[in-house]
């Protein structure tokens, strides 16, 4: 117990610009989120686009995002800066958010949500990696999860600003849709002048063809373990759709789903921080299996779950997962990969998981059509028991991070 104290008390030594990158995080996930939960029913509703259209529109928008972040975090090693990248990402979101209260037609709020989510791949990239540049390595878990915590928040915030917003607006779409722009303008201004990058010495490497398959092969084992561990979790790990539906099908009311997706980030965003700090303490892996392990608790309680409140526990127990492991996986991508190779490590991570999600949704979709929730939810503590069995042998390969000679890191 003197451990996690101890480490949670050291928020304190937390570099000023991590503490900025999480504010960002915050704000425009409420941009963000005032928005898209929002979008679905205004497409459907507002503009008549069938929900097939709304299931493309969000596939290809995710799409693009997974993909862009691996040729993102290459260009940021490439170019030896990380900030810029991460400002003109999050500045092409901000962008965008005007275009929904003015479209009047699919086409530009497709176009919209596209170019939303290449921001989202330009920045997410770098930002991991920057993270990990501006950090003592004995922060690291902290930092990732204060980063985690804060965007976790925005995505309770969001619809919780949606819903008051437009009960003062009588229902108006467009004007909750203009109220969003702001959080996200505070959050590029935030970017741009709240974060101060490390100066990298003139003498230090610059990848120069990140995506080549001789820098590849400088990543080392560990870091390609890693990946390939966190791709059988996240087959795991879909969609969080299914919990929406998992809670519809045991009888909860429409106007009560929303509580479901809430339920969960409370969770998250309270779990992430503390988890990461407690890493930094007492090591990843055991909080790693940890997490995992909830995970198989929560998908077993939502396999058979039979009223509402047992399906709240169940999601409450995959919020408190995604709060042990989301930012202890960031964490040690950055533990295992060169310096000058944390962007392409980020993205191609990123690429990966995305990937693996996208196959669990669809062989989740695939299942509950088959058989039901039970099969969904059955298979999903399957996957997640053969990446545990994995876990202690991955333990063995990866040796920890050791902090650099000098814990001199800026803290600006």
């Amino acid at each position: 117990m003197a451990a996690k104290t101890n480490s949670l008390l050291r928020w304190r030594e937390i570099p000023r610009s991590i503490w900025a990158l999480g504010l960002v995080s915050l704000f425009m996930d409420i941009s963000s989120e005032m928005i898209h939960s929002l979008l679905p029913i205004y497409l459907v509703t507002v503009l008549g686009a069938s929900t097939v259209t709304v299931g493309v529109i969000e596939g290809i928008a995710e799409a693009t995002a997974s993909i862009t972040k691996v040729f993102s975090g290459a260009l940021s090693d490439y170019l030896g800066n990380r900030k810029w990248l991460v400002v003109f990402g999050y500045g092409l979101s901000a962008l965008t958010k005007p275009v929904f209260p003015l479209a009047r037609n699919i086409g530009w709020l497709t176009a919209a949500r596209f170019i939303d989510r290449v921001g989202k791949g330009v920045r997410d990239a770098p930002r991991d990696a920057l993270l990990a540049d501006l950090t003592p390595a004995d922060l690291r878990g902290t930092a990732y999860g204060l980063r985690q915590s804060l965007d976790a928040a925005g995505a309770i915030f969001g619809p919780l600003l949606a819903m008051a917003f437009m009960a003062v607006f009588a229902g108006n779409f467009t004007s909750v849709f203009w109220v969003a722009v702001i959080p996200a303008f505070i959050a590029v201004a935030i970017a741009a002048f709240g974060v101060r990058e490390p100066e990298r010495p003139a003498a230090k490497r610059v990848a120069r063809s990140p995506l080549s398959r001789a820098e590849l092969a400088r990543l080392p084992p560990s870091y390609w373990l890693i990946v390939g561990v966190a791709a059988i979790f996240t087959l795991a790990r879909f969609s969080e759709a299914f919990l929406l539906l998992r809670a519809q099908s045991v009888g909860m009311a429409a106007t009560l789903i929303p509580s479901v997706l809430m339920t969960m980030n409370i969770v998250y965003t309270l779990s992430a921080w503390p988890a990461g700090a407690l890493s930094d303490s007492v090591g990843r892996y055991r909080l790693l299996v940890s997490g995992f392990a909830l995970l198989v608790a929560a998908d077993l309680v939502l396999a058979v779950a039979a009223d509402v409140l047992v399906v709240i526990v169940g999601v409450a127990l995959w919020g408190l997962f995604l709060g042990l492991t989301q930012g202890l996986l960031s964490t040690l991508v950055a533990d295992s990969a060169p310096q000058d190779l944390r962007g392409t490590a980020f993205g191609v991570f990123n690429l990966v998981s995305g990937l693996a999600l996208l196959a669990a949704s669809v062989i989740a979709g695939a299942l509950w059509d088959a058989v039901g929730p039970q099969g969904t939810f059955l298979a999903g503590a399957a996957f997640t028991s053969l990446a545990l069995l994995l876990l202690p042998w991955a333990r063995r390969k990866v040796a920890p991070a050791t902090p650099p000679p000098s814990a001199a890191s800026p803290r600006g």
